[in-house]
């Protein structure tokens, strides 16, 4: 190989390695916009991980959870409990000034005293109660909720954004719904993993905007007229002068406090039997809502695998109320920050060396991670799979294209020698060069010579290009067999194929891989003869000798001028002889003794049922006084 070829050769791998990089950040771009499962799913989880990191932080004081917990079944029975139990809840609550008392219940079942829990709700005038949107079927319009909904600024942006709909509802008795302050949904959407990770500020319904239960409870608490809440459709929501962020569809990301009992929590136990301080309880938004293991309300998130689910409506209350909301990164960022991420693969990937390179990668993925976590601790949370996929995989293919070049520069230094000696001998002459030499070493093989019946007069009856064509198709399919059972491919001597196993890799088990390579020749020559007679030419008839002994192999020739890589002596005669004699026992297959022995018990634990071995006698091989006993091997 010249200096040009190597110049040209190190241009194209430059030029390559830019176009690719270049196809990856296309790649990884698609990927963003389409957002497969497989990479969402390990974004979701580096999400879950940035929590933990952070650790739990102190939620604001004005929340506080009422819970229906084990000692308040214990004392008051199996859950539901009577109307008139949760009046009396309702009561204590507001002689103790609470601010709001927001309900995570629904009531909907008629009960014997709905009556005296609507008279403790309206008295009450801040009782916020839930409903729960169904989206499999329609139903009749419920007016009575739809007084608590919130008007939509910029309505026409929803054209491209459409937000949650539905139009069937599951609300309280109609007769608890009149006497409420307000109603909120508290429908939970968990991703795909099934973790609550999103908070939907508002459901559509019949026109109307209905808000989350969390989001109806804040614009309470904090006094917030019907005039001044609005939607800012695809941007936000508006709460008085304090603005909401939210995605296009009405969400955000919920920014937990912690796992459980993070919130304070207070057993209805203690507030029906006065064990409760007003301090607790005044100017405070109390959350009614299950704990109890026993009434299956609970939820998994990033911080805990059963949380309560009104322990997660805290969260979202609190959040809004301490203006701490977490958002996804833009689009743009992060299209920005993959395209920036694929411009630096291609100023230090393709100048450094792997080893170098691994350390500039890890140190990019650090920097990426870092950044990321800073952003998520100020609300913004960056998806970085992405970005560090397309980091990761730049370095992977730089490396894997550099490594190709260098495999292909070995290929062209290879395919000179392969003039003259075998593939695998190349590899072995590269790992033992002292192999290239004259002369050789003794040892022992399994010989396996094969030849065409009469072809001489097959070919005199044939166009030569004819005799070509079948040949090549012969050859190569015998080729293909050869290398399967991994034989050395001495040569091709006209219409005679010479193969050895044992070197030049030691072989425990040649003698069997040459008989395997035997019966599949074999079988194969069989398969070609039905597709020669479709396509009516003429039929091959081959035989194969295999012999199995101590012979000298190395490189034999012209040191610098001719070499080849190949086996002499008497075992390399002996199966040349087999071969021959196939025509005279009618066979297609003879062993002599000493590959017959070499594996006696292989062929009876393991062939028996594929083929079948006969002695034949003896012959007396040419220089050898002592007769060599031969098997004739058949396929059943």
């Amino acid at each position: 190989m010249d200096i040009n070829r190597l110049i040209q050769l190190l241009r194209a791998q430059k030029n390559k390695e830019t176009i690719v990089s270049v196809f990856i950040v296309i790649i990884f771009l698609v990927l963003f916009y389409i957002k497969p499962y497989s990479f969402e799913l390990v974004d979701m989880k580096i999400y879950d991980l940035f929590f933990h990191l952070r650790g739990q932080k102190t939620p604001p004081k004005s929340v506080v959870i009422a819970a229906i917990d084990e000692a308040s079944l214990e004392k008051f029975g199996r859950w539901p409990w009577s109307r008139d139990k949760i009046a009396r809840v309702i009561d204590k609550l507001s002689e103790l000034e609470s601010a709001v008392i927001t309900f995570d219940i629904i009531l909907s079942e008629h009960e014997k005293n709905d009556r005296v829990l609507a008279n403790s709700i309206s008295k009450a005038g801040n009782v916020i109660l839930p409903v729960v949107f169904f989206f499999n079927e329609d139903a009749p319009k419920e007016l009575t909720i739809t007084s608590s909904a919130f008007p939509v600024l910029n309505a026409q942006n929803f054209k491209r954004y459409h937000p949650i709909s539905s139009k069937n509802v599951l609300a309280c008795q109609k007769i608890l719904a009149e006497n409420a302050a307000g109603f909120g949904h508290i429908n939970m959407f968990p991703d795909p993993d099934g973790t609550i990770r999103w908070e939907v500020l508002f459901i559509e319904y019949y026109g109307y905007m209905i808000p989350s239960l969390s989001l109806k409870t804040v614009s309470m608490y904090l006094g917030i007229p019907p005039e001044k809440q609005a939607i800012d459709a695809t941007r936000g929501v508006y709460l008085g002068k304090r603005y909401i962020p939210t995605d296009p569809w009405g969400r955000f990301l919920i920014p937990y406090y912690g796992g459980n009992e993070t919130f304070k929590y207070i057993s209805i136990v203690d507030i029906l039997e006065d064990k409760v301080k007003k301090e607790d309880i005044e100017n405070k938004i109390v959350i009614v809502g299950a704990t109890a293991v026993g009434i299956y309300d609970l939820r998994v998130t990033p911080l805990s695998s059963v949380l309560p689910g009104v322990e997660k409506h805290a969260n979202v209350v609190a959040a809004i109320i301490d203006g701490k909301t977490l958002l996804p990164a833009s689009s743009f960022l992060v299209s920005l920050l993959i395209f920036l991420s694929g411009i630096i693969s291609i100023l230090f990937y393709k100048k450094l060396k792997a080893g170098y390179s691994i350390i500039v990668l890890m140190s990019l993925l650090v920097i990426v991670f870092t950044i990321s976590f800073v952003f998520f601790k100020n609300g913004i949370w960056l998806s970085i799979v992405y970005i560090s996929g397309n980091l990761v995989t730049q370095f992977l293919t730089t490396i894997t294209i550099k490594y190709a070049y260098s495999e292909k520069e070995a290929r062209q230094i290879k395919k000179i020698f392969s003039s003259y000696v075998t593939e695998k001998v190349v590899n072995e002459l590269i790992k033992n060069p002292s192999m290239a030499k004259l002369g050789g070493a003794r040892r022992e093989v399994t010989v396996l010579f094969s030849d065409i019946r009469d072809f001489t007069t097959l070919s005199e009856k044939l166009p030569p290009e004819k005799v070509v064509e079948i040949l090549n198709e012969y050859f190569s399919t015998m080729a293909e067999i050869i290398f399967k059972w991994e034989g050395t491919l001495d040569k091709f001597m006209g219409d005679a194929i010479m193969v050895f196993w044992g070197a030049p890799l030691p072989q425990n088990d040649h003698p069997e891989k040459a008989l395997k390579c035997a019966i599949e020749m074999i079988s194969k020559l069989r398969y070609l003869h039905s597709k020669w007679k479709a396509e009516n030419k003429p039929l091959l008839k081959i035989g194969i000798g295999i012999s199995t002994g101590e012979v000298l192999v190395g490189n034999i020739g012209a040191e610098g001028k001719k070499m080849d890589y190949t086996v002499i002596g008497d075992h390399v005669n002996l199966a040349c002889r087999l071969e021959k004699l196939n025509k005279q026992f009618d066979s297609e297959i003879l062993i002599s003794e000493f590959t017959y022995e070499r594996m006696k018990e292989t062929i009876d634990s393991e062939y028996l049922d594929s083929i079948y071995v006969e002695e034949l006698g003896t012959i007396l091989v040419k220089g050898k006084e002592t007769p060599v006993k031969i098997f004739k091997v058949s396929l059943r």
